[in-house]
């Protein structure tokens, strides 16, 4: 019987850069389209701004998110 051991850690090593460097920049594009911002904004409103708005308290996050999806 034989055994036979590879080291395939120096074939990954050059992907893993690449892998951690897309990773990088979808976390940083992920970071940018946050809503949340928006989000705090219209939440530190009053009821009586919101309303001049047309916007329910309950309806914030549909306000903000309502250009990725139809209800």
């Amino acid at each position: 019987m034989a055994t036979h051991a590879t080291n395939i850690a120096a074939i990954r090593t050059p992907f893993a850069g690449v892998g951690a460097a897309i990773l990088n920049w979808m976390t940083a594009v992920g970071e940018a389209r946050s809503r949340h911002g928006q989000i705090a904004a219209l939440e530190a409103k009053t009821d009586d701004e919101l309303a001049a708005m047309g916007i329910r308290r309950d309806m914030i996050a549909h306000h903000v998110f309502r250009d990725l999806y139809y209800v």
